[in-house]
Formats: structure tokens, C-alpha cells, sequence
């Protein structure tokens, strides 16, 4: 009966799925399963085996004692076979007869190599991840929104410099955050996200347990559950010497944009492409556009093509030949303006040492090239003027000479003279004389006037007007001679000219016109006028006797110069009209052919 009762006992082993022993109080094996048996590498067991359990958990040095105290209990061991470690778990419980006495042990073994090597790859990667989290600086944390818990990371608590032990409450987490804008924008996310489902993602100022204020970076995310919000997991990232980098960054950013804006020069930076990538003020106020209207343009884009070829051309040989431009001066065309620049170009290297562009920097120089140009008139005229003064000089010093000569002469015949009819005759002379000493010295006076009164005010004139009323004036002379005048010049042509100077230049060339009138015939004097951009152009022309210019070219305006015999001829008329005309910013030029006639052209300055 017991024969067979084991025979029962065995079968029944062998097919149970789960490895299960069964062991006496010595700890010898008396059955197992198959399942059992392979985990150990067994043969199938009979009534001659004494195979004892402690051969085969060798590592659990106690185990024959914990079997004495006929408990349960469940141990974790290894066993290594030639295709590697298998972890096992293996739970021991007290085996009893028919009388509850207790007869030996039960083994239930189970293979956990699957979950051991599961949990390690968990622990590996969460130790991945704490540590990644260490490094970026980035903690998570986790908030139950039914049971109102929130669970913070080991690095979330660090960045808030707590203890491990530290479990915060919502609003505890919520008065980490500085009061004023960081703690209500938090506040307000962390609510939008529970009541409205909303993700958020916010950098504002942390203020950890130590009183230290932090920039972080917080994120949160809701789970939703049947339209509900269970859970709203986050992450929370210490940003803080990434923004005082970048508040630095920009800071010098702002101080670079604030200098390079401020210069007096015209500053941008192009790209291998020469298209402009940076551009500062100055430049945006003289293309006349924003620099997001700039950037990315070329100078063909701005400029006319020839102007914008010669750009490029240079560009070109910078950044190919690394060759800078130093102070070249450059003439720059824009809406039919003209400037001139100082403009200097230089290669524009990137972190590796690559040339990635160049840098343009250009000075207005239009003001400096108008002084010089001023200077250079003024020197001009200073240069006329001196060699005005030493012509008047001369002038002045012979006329004078020669009038002192002759009342010395005319005073000693005087002293000489004895008899009263031609002592008579002397003192006419003398008179004579005076007269003349008077007339010259009005004459110099009324030069020196006109060069030393630069105070007189011009006027704006009708033109044709003015020549009408000195041609009435002139009436009497004009029908005399028999003197014919077209007068050409329009109604609307007005110059800006001294009024009393505007007169005399028109009296005297007329009166020149009939006083050298040709005997040969009829004597017709044409005056026209041309107004353009530049100024007035005043032609008085005739078909008199001429002046030989190839002779007496170079003394026309002379002072007291004639080129006639002519008893009335003074040669004071035109050196008169040059001095007044010169002295309104004009000029006077003349051309004439013997026999034929002259043509006065006289070009008034409109500049006021």
C-alpha cells in the first residue's frame, strides 16, 4: 500500500508544471518534479538516491538551520551552469503526515532570470537618467490630483537644495518661487494646467530653502482620464548661469549695437555672397530704409549697377585675396545725390579662423570736400584779389605819380612866369588838373567801394525791367548816334543782383556798344538772356569796330585801358563793370573780331 502510495506521489510530481521538491527532516531529496530536477540538472530520483539539498544551495550557509525550525521561508540564490547564471527563487514550507506532524519540506523553485535581469536594466537606466538629470541640471516631479501628493525627484530636490527626506506639498512647492511675477505665474499655470488641461513651459526666479534665487525653467503636462486630469507630470530645469550668460551676451550685444550705432560712420557687414547681414544706423539714414529692409539685399539691390559692380568687384578681392581697403576714397551716388566717402574694407574671419565675409566702414566725407572746394575758390579769389590790389596799386601809384608830376611841373612854370597873360594860362592848367586829380581819385574811390562793400544786399530783379529803364535813360544818346536796340531778353527771367550795380553794368556795355559804334554802318546793339540751373547768362552784343583781342585780350578790363583813339575814351567803364559783377559772385567774358563787333556775356551768381 505504501508502494503504492509512493508510486502515486511520484507521478504526481513528475507533472506538476511548477518546480516543486519534496525533502525529508535531513534534508535528503526524496521527490521532484521534472521542472524542479532540470532547473538543477538532475536525473529523475528513486528510492536509492540520496541526493541532499544543501549540495546544491552551497551559497546559504544556514539553510539546514532554518529548516530545523520547521517554518516557511523564501530565499533568492544563483546558479551557475555553462550557458550562464540563472537567478532562482526558491520558497521552503514545513511538509506534515496525516497527523500533522511534520516529516520534512516542501521546495517550490522558481526561475526569475528574466525579471532580475529587468530590474538591472530598470536600476541602470534610472541610475542613466539620474544621472543625465545630475548633469543637464533637469529634475522631474509629479503631482496626484486625486489624492493631492506631489513626489519630487532626488535632482528636483537638489535644485531646491532640501534634503532627500523633504516631501513638499503644492503650496509649499508654490512659495519656492519669488514672490511677485514668478510665484503668480506659476500659480496660474499649475491651475490652467488641472482645470483647463493645459501644458506649460515658463522660466521664471526660484528661491531655494537657502535664500538663494535661482533661474529655472518648469514644464508640466496633464494626464486626462475620462476628460479629467489626473496626474500633471513636469520637469523642472536649472537654467540659472545659462541666463546670466545670455543676459551678458546681450548686454554686450546691446553695448556692441549702442557703439557701432552711435559712430559717425556708415558700418555694415556682408556675407561670401556680399549680401548685407548687419547694418548700423547711419547706413539704414542714408539708404533711407530699416535694416530689416537691408539685410539680405546686395548693393545692386540699392545702388545703380555701375556703382554696384565696382562694390562687388571690390568685395570680391577682399575676401579671395584677404587684401583690406584702407581710407580709399569712393564717390557713392543715391536718388541723383552725391557723396563722397572714406571707405575702408577688411576680411571678416569666424571662430575657425575662416574668412566668412567682410567688414565695411565708410566716413562722410562730403563736407570736408566741399570746404576743400570752398578753399580752394577762396584761395582763388584771394589770389585774384591780391593781384587785383597790386594791378590797383600800380594804378593808383602811377596815376597818382603822374598827376603830382604834372602840378609840380605846372607850379614851377608858375613860379617862373612873370608875365600875367600866361601865368593866366598856368592857373587854368592848373585847375585843369585839379579836375582831373578829382575825377581819379573819385574813380579809385568808387572801386574801393565796390570790393570793400560786401554787405550790399541782393535783390531779386526783373531783368527785361531793368534794361527797359536804362535804355530810357539812355534815349537821348541811343537816337543821337542813331543806335537800334532789340532787346531779347524775356519777361519772366529775374536775377539776384545789387540794384545800383545792376544798372551800371547795363549802362556802361550799352554806352560802350554806341560810343564804338562802326562809321559804316548802322550801329544795332542785340541783348539776350539765358536762365538755367546754374544762373542768368546776360548777352549784350554789337556790330561795331571791335577790340583785337589777339593784341589787347588781356587788358580789356584793365584800368584806365583804351584800345581806340577816341578823345572821350577813359578805359574805366568796363574795369568798373568787372569789379561790380565780381563782386556779386559773377563773372564777365568777352569776344570780338575787328570790323565785325562784341559780344559782352556777363553770368550772374543766384546764390543770394
Amino acid at each position: 500500500m505504501k508502494t503504492v502510495k509512493r508510486i502515486d506521489q511520484f507521478y504526481l510530481l513528475k507533472q506538476l508544471p511548477s518546480a516543486t521538491a519534496l525533502l525529508d527532516q535531513k534534508g535528503i531529496l526524496l521527490d521532484a518534479s521534472s521542472a524542479w530536477l532540470d532547473i538543477f540538472g538532475l536525473p529523475p530520483q528513486d528510492n536509492t538516491s540520496n541526493t541532499n539539498v544543501f549540495s546544491l544551495y552551497k551559497e546559504i550557509l544556514d539553510l539546514e538551520l532554518r529548516l530545523a525550525e520547521q517554518k516557511s521561508f523564501t530565499l533568492e540564490h544563483q546558479l551557475e551552469n555553462p550557458a550562464g547564471i540563472r537567478y532562482l527563487k526558491s520558497s521552503f514550507a514545513p511538509w506534515f503526515d496525516d497527523k500533522e506532524n511534520v516529516i520534512g519540506a516542501i521546495i517550490q523553485t522558481d526561475d526569475i532570470t528574466s525579471e532580475v535581469k529587468k530590474e538591472e536594466e530598470i536600476k541602470w537606466l534610472n541610475t542613466i537618467l539620474d544621472t543625465k538629470m545630475e548633469v543637464s541640471h533637469t529634475g522631474w516631479w509629479e503631482f496626484d490630483v486625486i489624492k493631492e501628493e506631489l513626489t519630487w525627484c532626488k535632482e528636483t530636490k537638489r535644485i531646491h537644495q532640501v534634503p532627500d527626506c523633504f516631501q513638499p506639498t503644492t503650496i509649499e512647492a508654490i512659495d519656492f518661487y519669488k514672490t511677485g511675477y514668478s510665484q503668480n505665474k506659476i500659480s496660474m499655470l499649475f491651475h490652467n494646467s488641472i482645470v483647463n488641461h493645459q501644458p506649460f513651459d515658463a522660466k521664471v526666479v526660484l528661491v531655494t530653502f537657502e535664500g538663494e534665487e535661482r533661474w529655472v525653467r518648469v514644464t508640466g503636462k496633464p494626464v486626462l482620464k475620462n476628460g479629467e486630469a489626473i496626474k500633471i507630470y513636469g520637469t523642472l530645469k536649472d537654467i540659472h548661469e545659462k541666463v546670466l550668460a545670455e543676459t551678458k551676451v546681450q548686454e554686450h550685444q546691446q553695448l556692441l549695437t549702442t557703439l557701432v550705432d552711435s559712430l559717425p560712420l556708415n558700418v555694415y557687414v556682408k556675407d561670401l555672397n556680399t549680401r548685407k547681414i548687419l547694418v548700423n544706423k547711419s547706413e539704414c539714414n542714408y539708404l533711407g530704409k530699416t535694416a530689416e529692409e537691408i539685410i539680405g539685399t546686395t548693393d545692386f539691390e540699392q545702388y545703380d549697377e555701375e556703382t554696384a559692380k565696382i562694390s562687388r568687384e571690390e568685395d570680391l578681392n577682399v575676401m579671395k585675396n584677404l587684401t583690406p581697403i584702407f581710407g580709399k576714397e569712393t564717390v557713392s551716388i543715391l536718388h541723383g545725390k552725391t557723396t563722397n566717402y572714406l571707405t575702408s574694407k577688411i576680411p571678416y574671419f569666424d571662430l575657425e579662423g575662416k574668412v566668412c565675409g567682410l567688414i565695411g566702414v565708410s566716413l562722410d566725407i562730403t563736407p570736408m570736400k566741399r570746404k576743400e572746394e570752398q578753399l580752394r575758390d577762396l584761395i582763388k579769389v584771394t589770389s585774384l584779389q591780391n593781384q587785383k590790389l597790386i594791378s590797383f596799386a600800380h594804378i593808383v601809384s602811377h596815376n597818382l605819380r603822374s598827376h603830382s608830376a604834372n602840378f609840380s611841373m605846372l607850379l614851377e612854370f608858375l613860379n617862373a612866369e612873370n608875365d600875367p597873360e600866361e601865368r593866366q594860362g598856368i592857373i587854368k592848367m592848373l585847375s585843369q588838373a585839379s579836375d582831373n586829380l578829382l575825377e581819379t581819385l573819385g574813380n579809385l574811390n568808387e572801386v574801393v567801394d565796390i570790393n570793400t562793400k560786401t554787405s550790399e544786399t541782393k535783390k531779386p530783379l526783373n531783368l527785361r525791367r531793368n534794361i527797359i529803364n536804362v535804355l530810357q535813360n539812355l534815349s537821348a544818346l541811343l537816337q543821337k548816334n542813331g543806335s537800334h536796340v532789340i532787346n531779347n531778353v524775356a519777361e519772366n527771367i529775374q536775377v539776384n543782383c545789387v540794384p545800383a550795380y545792376l544798372d551800371s553794368i547795363i549802362l556802361n556795355l550799352v554806352s560802350n556798344a554806341v560810343k564804338y559804334k562802326s562809321e559804316n554802318r548802322e550801329s544795332l546793339i542785340t541783348i539776350d538772356a539765358v536762365q538755367s540751373k546754374e544762373g542768368v547768362l546776360l548777352s549784350i552784343s554789337d556790330n561795331g569796330i571791335g577790340i583785337n583781342l589777339e593784341k589787347y585780350g588781356d587788358k580789356v578790363f584793365g584800368m584806365y585801358k583804351t584800345f581806340h583813339n577816341r578823345k572821350d575814351a577813359k578805359g574805366f567803364g568796363l574795369y568798373l563793370v568787372k569789379n561790380q559783377i565780381e563782386a556779386m559772385g559773377g563773372s564777365i567774358t568777352v569776344q570780338s573780331e575787328v570790323d565785325k563787333g562784341t559780344t559782352f556775356n556777363v553770368y550772374f551768381n543766384e546764390e543770394s
